[in-house]
């Protein structure tokens, strides 16, 4: 069977997604959707023309709204990029907005496969989508904190001299400035992390909420990352073998949570998320997730009451 995605939002995560998709051949067809049109037939044209010598050729194109009614996945990316010194909550007002009227565009095309977010604050966006549009947790998730896991692989390969492969890593609670990371899950060639020669705890984490803000400022937007963290999330997802993956799920209980979304573990199959996985956490990595969700619990109520305004 072949396979569709389609990404809402031509601009620099939109576009980059779409590339690494195609490059990366996950999906048969890949339509880009943008408020511009002309930006998205330019964007679908240039990735097309990256294909010309590679092995496998994807139709990539421009579309509609109404694509997104028989997509296997639906990809949003719309928003306002950050700008230096910017959080991630500082765009929800912006965004909420957005997400309001792509709702109101999808309404006449509900999409009927898996819907992913990436539009900061991720999060409490990927909550408002998921609403909006009147989907199951299951099929309506964010990227949440699996680019922040990614992010923390790269930084423990780069402090300890081991090979990316054989990290394993896991950054949890907001894709923002209170994401934590469960120290006592980590293992680095086999071992503890506390173990491992050249870990540090604290720059770890330092460096893993930093890095998106130091790309930003040195230029100007992320993109490469993410849209290969969604390329890989996709082609999980399709292979139809179960993996647990960081991402950002309306939590029902788990973690003795309810309502928020968040960046947790999740078993994920062809369907979207199959399960929540709870794993134990230390006394001071449960504080430092309930702290995160707190900062979540916050932000979603201010989002809800903007949305109901």
């Amino acid at each position: 069977m072949k396979t569709k995605v389609v990404v809402l939002g031509a601009g620099h995560v939109g576009s980059h997604v779409a590339s690494a998709l195609a490059s990366g051949a996950v999906a048969d067809e890949i339509v880009l959707v943008d408020k511009l049109p002309h930006k998205a037939a330019a964007q679908a044209a240039d990735i097309a023309d990256s294909l010309s010598f590679s092995p496998c050729c994807p139709v990539v194109r421009e579309g509609t709204y109404a694509d997104c009614a028989d997509a296997d996945f639906t990809v949003c990316t719309i928003g306002k990029p950050r700008e230096p010194g910017q959080t991630r909550l500082d765009l929800l007002s912006d965004s909420v907005r957005m997400i309001g009227e792509l709702a109101a565009q999808l309404r006449p095309f509900p999409p009927a496969g898996i819907v992913i977010s990436i539009t900061n604050p991720c999060d409490i966006v990927a909550d408002c989508l998921r609403q909006s549009l009147g989907m199951p947790r299951t099929r309506c998730f964010g990227t949440g904190t699996l680019l922040d896991t990614a992010r923390l692989r790269r930084i423990l390969s780069e402090q300890t001299g081991t090979a990316r492969k054989d990290i394993l890593s896991l950054v949890m609670g907001e894709h923002g400035d209170s994401s934590m990371i469960p120290y006592s899950f980590l293992r680095i060639g086999g071992k503890p992390a506390s173990e491992t020669p050249g870990f540090d705890a604290e720059g770890a984490l330092e460096r893993t909420r930093r890095t998106g803000m130091d790309i930003i400022e040195g230029k100007g937007s992320t993109e490469f990352g993410i849209g290969q963290s969604t390329a890989f999330l996709i082609r999980t997802i399709l292979s139809g073998e179960e993996a647990v993956l960081p991402l950002s799920v309306a939590l029902e209980g788990e973690y003795g949570v309810r309502g928020v979304n968040c960046g947790v573990p999740c078993r994920i199959g062809r369907e979207g998320v199959r399960e929540v996985i709870e794993i134990s956490l230390a006394p001071e990595e449960k504080k430092a997730f309930d702290d995160s969700i707190a900062v979540l619990t916050r932000y979603t109520a201010l989002a809800r009451q903007a949305k109901a305004e």
